[in-house]
């Protein structure tokens, strides 16, 4: 069950988020979410997709968030917005946040004595707070979560449970870090040397931005020299690596399974596909997206949508293209002999008509 709220209760929140809101029918009160098929009266659903409309008229929901267009079609009661789906997220947040257990320092948590923890922060079972770490008012710090020697964790910040800080991390604030997380590993540093891999310390370090949510199991190195930077309100899903001196801008998102290599800078609000591979040392402009599982070997300097990489095909269509591909090189070059020739077969053709 989630935490009640009225419908008055939810637009005036709404408009202190900056959502203009308004209520269109009975006031009641509303414990969750749920979709238009499945919520019941005590629940509040959302329309976005155009594809779900049919089940609006028919949902038995308290009450439903939808633009202006839809409002006479919802049967109870309706909270009008621009964009529903954004409303929808605050809402779910409010009915479904959790409550963190009340401040204090766990038993079993070692807390060092030349740390400082806010009276406000919460830190959980099992929890270790090195010396020098530096915990903001209202933290709260999951079971199990390391915070090693001289990290700072602006307030507000969450960390789930089993997230590892290293050294010398700078977090800002409201930042949310799922289980997993480790944030200030090394980089991949290596030198060479006549066919031994050296270490190369990694001394840079790490800052994230205010608002920053890094998911489950997610990896970012620390710098080599300097810092790994992570604007304000970038999202990073699961299962991301962030290589040594990355810089991303802020409000970027990138979905699960991608990598993105030493020194590469990606601009402001970008979105990047699952299991992208993103080579170092590059850059991507501002406002750009890249699609699902694609390659990305050189800089892109201006905004839009980029693709690569081969759709799914059946495996004998595909080795047929697979060699074509290998064939591209030599058709080129039949393709410009042939060329020439028809040019110079034209021009002779024109000479002789000017004789």
């Amino acid at each position: 069950m989630g935490h009640p709220f009225t419908l008055t209760a939810i637009v005036e929140r709404l408009k202190q988020q900056g959502v203009p809101a308004r209520l269109v029918g009975d006031d009641t009160t509303v414990t969750r979410v749920a979709s238009l098929t499945e919520a019941e009266e005590d629940a509040i659903s959302f329309l976005v997709n155009p594809h779900f409309k049919k089940q609006l008229s028919q949902t038995r929901a308290g009450a439903v968030i939808v633009s202006a267009d839809d409002a006479c079609t919802v049967p109870h009661s309706a909270i009008v917005v621009d964009n529903p789906h954004v409303a929808f997220a605050h809402v779910a947040g409010w009915l479904h946040g959790e409550t963190p257990p009340a401040a204090g320092i766990h038993p079993s948590a070692s807390v060092d004595p030349d740390s400082h923890v806010h009276a406000s922060a919460v830190v959980g079972a099992h929890c270790v707070v090195e010396a020098g770490a530096q915990i903001g008012a209202d933290c709260w710090l999951g079971p199990g979560s390391v915070i090693g020697p001289n990290v700072r964790l602006g307030e507000g910040s969450h960390l789930v449970g089993n997230v590892t800080l290293c050294h010398g991390v700078n977090i800002g604030r409201r930042v949310l870090l799922h289980p997993g997380a480790v944030i200030g590993s090394d980089g991949f540093g290596l030198a060479n040397d006549a066919g031994r891999w050296i270490k190369v310390p990694q001394v840079g370090g790490v800052i994230l931005g205010d608002d920053v949510e890094v998911g489950a199991n997610t990896t970012i190195d620390r710098g080599a020299i300097g810092d790994t930077v992570i604007g304000d309100g970038v999202k990073l899903d699961n299962l991301i690596h962030i290589a040594h001196n990355v810089k991303i801008g802020a409000h970027t998102a990138i979905a699960a399974c991608s990598a993105v290599a030493g020194s590469a800078i990606i601009g402001q609000h970008c979105a990047i596909g699952g299991a992208v591979g993103i080579v170092g040392h590059l850059e991507i402009a501002d406002n750009v997206t890249i699609t699902a599982m694609s390659y990305v070997s050189q800089a892109i300097t201006k905004p839009g949508v980029y693709s690569s990489g081969t759709p799914l095909e059946e495996n004998a269509k595909w080795h047929r293209n697979f060699v074509r591909m290998k064939q591209l090189d030599d058709m080129a070059r039949r393709l410009k002999k042939i060329e020439s020739r028809l040019a110079a077969s034209e021009h002779l053709d024109e000479t002789k008509n000017n004789d």
